[in-house]
């Protein structure tokens, strides 16, 4: 592949849910030799740190939205980076943090991709609302705010209304679903990989078809949104959410050398690792593995 400008932007944030560690993910992530990598590819990568996070205690509370004032803020300082990363013509690749950061990111590309495409690599669809959500915690609700649902500090995060169509979003790896979810899926028409489909048509198959539909919407880019716990928690033990019977290793690498392989890619981000649940970092290793498949790492 072409060799790119990546900034690297960390959110070192666990404001969007209950278990405290995952804003320890970003370091994680670099210590686990993400910049290095890169570079070792042949890509020019700039480090441009992490943004600010505030103390919840001191940010608005809500009684739906578990650290709304937080996720607001941090969002918003997110959503801004990005625009800035895009618009110098730089490859967005940013470092959670937790899920709720995606609020951000799509807000912030939103700016610059009219149609938008978006893989949400998952073990969850995160498209609750307020009304919908058993736990209130916003990192289960960025696809919902992303597609104009929810609460308006949310939604107006980066400017009023939707950053991206139902249509123009697939979801791989679902497999823990709550009941709203469920009724917005059907309702959107939103396409979704479960690990049914994965098992019953194999990786290749679902990648093929995900690219393929993608390509039929005439989107303009495409951003990866990789939540570790999409895969199995016997290979990423590190997340907060782990759901049983996930993607294996070998299947990830797969689906990410296929979205390389596919010239389409525009931005990424990788979330949910918290070291504190970790062992001797493997989570983060993981996460820095796939990182290189996906941006053009080979054996040969």
């Amino acid at each position: 592949m072409e060799n790119l400008q990546i900034s690297v932007i960390g959110v070192p944030i666990d404001f969007g849910q209950m278990r405290r560690g995952v804003d320890m993910g970003p370091s994680a992530i670099r210590y686990a030799g993400a910049i290095e990598r890169l570079e070792a590819i042949g890509h020019t990568v700039k480090d441009e740190g992490d943004i600010y996070v505030s103390n919840a205690a001191q940010l608005e509370v809500h009684p739906k939205l578990r650290n709304l004032g937080a996720v607001v803020e941090a969002c918003t300082q997110l959503s801004n980076r990005v625009k800035e990363t895009v618009e110098q013509k730089k490859f967005p690749l940013i470092l959670g943090g937790d899920h709720s950061i995606a609020i951000g990111t799509l807000a912030g590309l939103a700016h610059h991709y009219k149609n938008l495409g978006v893989i949400w690599y998952d073990a969850h669809a995160d498209m609750n609302t307020a009304e919908t959500s058993p736990s209130g915690n916003i990192h289960g609700m960025p696809l919902a705010v992303a597609m104009g649902m929810g609460h308006e500090k949310l939604t107006n995060i980066g400017g009023s209304g939707a950053k991206i169509k139902p249509e123009n979003l697939v979801i791989i790896g679902a497999r823990s679903v709550d009941e709203g979810e469920k009724a917005l899926i059907k309702e959107k028409g939103i396409k979704v990989y479960s690990m049914h489909e994965i098992d019953r048509l194999g990786m290749t198959a679902v990648m093929k078809d995900a690219l393929e539909y993608l390509a039929s919407r005439n989107v303009d880019g495409v951003h990866l949104s990789l939540d570790l716990d999409g895969l199995d928690p016997l290979h990423t033990p590190g997340v907060g959410t782990p759901v049983p019977g996930g993607i294996t290793y070998r299947e990830s690498h797969l689906a990410m050398e296929m979205l390389q392989e596919s010239g389409v890619l525009t931005s990424a981000e990788f979330v949910e690792v918290n070291p504190v649940l970790d062992t001797k970092n493997s989570t983060a290793n993981v996460a820095v593995e796939l990182m290189g498949s996906l941006l053009g790492e080979s054996l040969v």
